[in-house]
């Protein structure tokens, strides 16, 4: 069972920035965020593969959001910059073995406990 802990969500006003990290107890092939807001579905955000250069974003933060994964490969983070009233959910870090072109679609079998962003307007 691989454990991921979350950390670096808050309050923040429109327009700014944030950053949320994620240390899980062992490495895995890949390495993502979702979210939830109040009343929806949750949604996948980004995500990352082995290699740093395989990843994959939600159109609706394609350009302000930047996925990275640590050397050690069981840390992952997710810089969010230009965040929006919208931005505002539970965002989980999620790990396993799926491929993260597909993590979308099928999300991985490990969660986080959810880290709070609210971003005020």
């Amino acid at each position: 069972q691989v454990q991921l802990v979350e950390s670096g969500g808050g309050l923040v006003q429109a327009g700014g920035s944030l950053r949320l990290s994620c240390v899980a107890s062992e490495r895995t092939f890949s390495m993502g965020w979702f979210r939830q807001a109040p009343g929806k579905e949750r949604e996948f955000v980004a995500a990352i593969g082995w290699s740093a250069g395989s990843t994959y974003y939600a159109d609706s933060v394609k350009g302000r959001f930047t996925i990275s994964r640590g050397n050690a490969k069981n840390t992952v983070d997710l810089q969010m910059n230009s965040l929006k009233a919208e931005d505002t959910a539970i965002y989980y870090c999620v790990a396993g073995y799926t491929a993260a072109q597909n993590m979308e679609k099928s999300p991985p079998i490990y969660w986080g406990q959810g880290t709070q962003v609210t971003v005020s307007s």
